[in-house]
């Protein structure tokens, strides 16, 4: 209730300021209606009364109607940002009411072959993504996307993305500041792409022969023949002469100089945007080891990187001065004013061009950041898991599914303690199998990506992740069901041949053969998992697989969920139980809908 209470007095101060700014502006705009009728009426009613009266008149018409102009832009943005802030602080409303409509679900990075996303529901509508999902950047969004399918296997990684995300989970501000900032300036997909081709294109007027001489000739000759024009040695004549020439030759240059002028601009309008953000970052004081890590990565040789984009931005406004017909002839006769800025932007290019990409990767880091933060913050309850030095262990305390509303979501334990070792779970359909797969894999990774789980505690070793929960036929490539799983359980023999450090999460094996032959391959597949040394859980409905345990005594525990039958009626607690399933539910349902079973 605290944390809705927040998000709720958030929105009732942003909507009672922006009833102030909506009511500014209405005020604002009348008044510059009226400073511009009242203008150009004094002007005519004093037209005969000379120039100064008519310079009064504008005076105190117009200036202040200049000055209202830009009064009532900041306004306009003002209501821009505060109609955001509601937005945003809405979403999170949303958030808490297990409702992820408004953010973006990442379907882009749905992938059926990925060693574990597609079976944990990672991306898409209702997933994982979009649950934690609050990037306002697509270097934030791709980088998000990346740490949930390549999750974090080094436990001091871990750590130190714990206490980041632990960190920013305190600064509500500066994350809703940050998000609220992107979202109003709305970068689009294409911007990495955009820099990095850019970064890497060709100088142009730079590595042209004649473009240094040619910025020292022009200032050169006009200081010699201005000298020996004021000396009376030769006519000024000759001066005024070789500056027209400099003039007219400078018209060669306006084609493509405006075309590289038009590229720079927009390129200067997408890092405009990342500064912004940028700037919040190098001006939020930072304490965990990752934070003070990603923020030096700003900056260059002792300036901000805020800085080293403003200098672009002023040498791009220098450039406009081209514009001035005036100030186009004297700097263009004098010193070939746009030869000149062009190569500087260029050099600036050349300078700190090849570290763009890299800060706008550092801010994505930041970005994802934010968003783990965000779901820690509206989490409270959840607990950041221990995270073991040496291998195996997954030792969970009730233990839900984080995406499951907290009044449906039955928590249950996980015990693993040693490697290798395996669990066997039975039961019926519709028992919670499948479910509590997929509670223990999406707790995994949320773990490994540095994020607090939704148990009561959680002590887990960061081995790689592999699940068989949902392969499928594929018609492109020609393939069955069972051969997809079959390759599946090949590439996890050969990674664990390599060396691999594997956490195995397997759902009903073998489901595209006959019972006989599927009892087989299931002891011999678990048999020589035991001989490589890994650890994992196995979902079956094939209670045979619990004998397993008599091989194994001490690397097999069996587990159930059952199907219980109370005054004709079939119930499930999804309470994790010891031992194998006694009742199946399948010959009762078909009974129930009137299908004709014999007893």
């Amino acid at each position: 209730m605290e944390l809705k209470a927040k998000y709720e007095q958030r929105i009732e101060q942003a909507e009672a300021e922006l009833r102030q700014v909506k009511n500014k502006i209405l005020r604002i705009s009348t008044l510059r209606v009226l400073l511009f009728a009242a203008g150009i009426i004094g002007t005519i009613y004093f037209y005969q009364a000379g120039t100064p009266t008519i310079c009064l008149t504008i005076a105190v018409t117009f200036v202040p109607f200049l000055a209202l102009v830009k009064y009532h832009n900041r306004l306009f943005f003002r209501k821009d940002w505060l109609e955001t802030c509601i937005r945003v602080n809405s979403d999170e409303l949303s958030a808490l009411a297990d409702n992820y409509e408004p953010f973006k679900d990442g379907k882009e990075f749905t992938n059926p072959a990925h060693r574990y996303s597609f079976d944990l529901d990672l991306f898409g509508r209702h997933s994982l993504f979009q649950a934690l999902n609050r990037t306002c950047t697509s270097f934030g969004k791709e980088k998000l996307a990346e740490w949930l399918q390549n999750h974090l296997e080094i436990k001091e990684e871990i750590i130190q993305r714990q206490e980041a995300t632990k960190e920013l989970a305190a600064y509500s501000d500066f994350r809703e500041t940050f998000r609220i900032t992107g979202l109003l300036y709305k970068g689009a997909t294409s911007d990495r792409e955009e820099i990095k081709e850019w970064t890497e294109a060709p100088a142009y007027f730079s590595k042209k022969w004649w473009s240094r001489p040619l910025l020292g000739i022009v200032p050169g000759v006009n200081i010699v023949l201005a000298m020996l024009g004021v000396a009376g040695v030769i006519p000024m004549t000759w001066f005024g002469l070789a500056f027209g020439l400099f003039v007219i030759g400078s018209f060669g240059l306006i084609k493509p100089v405006s075309n590289l002028q038009r590229v720079y601009d927009k390129k200067l309008r997408i890092l405009s945007i990342y500064a912004e953000l940028i700037s919040l970052i190098e001006n939020r004081e930072m304490n965990a080891p990752l934070l003070r890590h990603l923020k030096a990565e700003f900056g260059m040789n002792g300036k901000s990187t805020t800085h080293i984009l403003k200098e672009l931005s002023r040498e791009l406004d220098k450039l406009d001065l081209r514009n001035n017909q005036l100030l186009y002839v004297l700097l263009e006769g004098s010193m070939f004013w746009q030869l000149r800025q062009v190569m500087r932007i260029e050099q600036w290019r050349h300078k700190y061009g090849k570290y763009l990409l890299h800060w706008l990767d550092v801010l994505g880091d930041i970005d994802a950041l934010c968003s783990l933060a965000t779901f820690a913050g509206n989490h409270p309850a959840y607990t950041y898991p221990t995270i073991a030095g040496k291998p195996f262990v997954f030792l969970a305390k009730d233990m839900g599914h984080p995406l499951m509303p907290a009044r449906q979501c039955v928590t249950n334990d996980a015990d693993i303690p040693s490697r290798p070792f395996f669990v066997i779970i039975t039961g019926a359909n519709m028992a919670g199998k499948s479910t509590y797969l997929r509670t223990i894999g999406v707790n995994y990774v949320l773990a490994c990506t540095g994020c607090p789980v939704c148990c009561s505690s959680l002590e887990i070793y960061p081995a790689k992740l592999v699940t068989s929960l949902r392969t499928s036929d594929s018609l492109t490539d020609n393939e069955s069901y069972f051969f997809a799983e079959l390759k599946r359980l090949k590439q996890i023999i050969d990674r664990l041949n390599k060396g691999e450090e594997l956490f195995i999460i397997l759902d009903e094996i073998l489901k595209g053969t006959n019972s006989m032959d599927k009892q087989k391959g299931s002891f011999a597949l678990v048999r020589q998992l035991m001989e490589l040394k890994t650890n994992g859980i196995i979902a079956t409905h094939d209670l045979l697989l619990g004998k397993l345990i008599e091989y194994f005594p001490k690397e097999i525990r069996n587990y159930c969920f059952e199907a219980d039958i109370t005054n004709d009626e079939l119930t499930f607690s999804y309470k994790l139980r010891e031992g194998i399933a006694q009742n199946m539910n399948a010959c009762f349902l078909m009974k129930k809908m009137g299908l004709i079973i014999n007893d």
